[in-house]
């Protein structure tokens, strides 16, 4: 079992790992990808553990509960910059960069600074924010860039892709 638990409310569609679509991360990563997109691959890694190595990736250790970490076996570019490090958060993935400024970063991707703990970079820019009704239900869905620093990371820059999909009253 992982350490994550997606906090997505939808009726996706779980495939096995052998139908599994091409997973386009950068695109995930990044904030292009449909949140319908996270959360099949969510709900593929929580049904299916196998479903991690035939996508190549490694399960790392982490102190972290709220992350879990893969090792990817190739380079992965996003946001102009390559690493072989993401993390899965309760909402989406992260890249995880070493060397780089989180001040930078956020600046380059027109990410907003946020009020964080001593030490701790946190910045957030909300790509889109909508809330729908379907058969009497309002959800609303939610997708915002991050750039963060935690402190199970030291000397990492965390950024991704945040997918919110919460059903609201009213």
């Amino acid at each position: 079992m992982h350490k994550f638990l997606p906090a997505l409310f939808t009726a996706f569609v779980v495939l096995p790992a052998s139908a599994q679509p091409a997973i386009d991360l950068p695109a995930l990563i990044e904030c292009r990808a449909d949140p319908q997109d996270w959360g099949q691959l969510a709900f593929s890694l929580m049904g299916d553990p196998s479903s991690i190595e035939a996508l190549g990736w490694a399960v790392v250790a982490s102190q972290n509960p709220f992350l879990q970490e893969y090792a990817l076996t190739d380079d992965l570019s996003v946001f102009g910059h390559t690493t072989r490090s993401i993390a899965l958060t309760s909402t989406g993935p992260m890249a995880i960069f070493d060397r780089i400024a989180p001040e930078d970063l956020a600046t380059a991707l027109g990410v907003t600074t946020t009020p964080a703990s001593p030490g701790q970079f946190l910045g957030e820019k909300v790509i889109a924010d909508a809330t729908d009704e379907n058969n009497g239900m309002k959800i609303r869905t939610r997708v915002a860039l991050n750039v963060s620093t935690v402190e199970s990371h030291p000397g990492k820059v965390l950024a991704g892709c945040s997918y919110l999909i919460e059903m609201v009253d009213g």
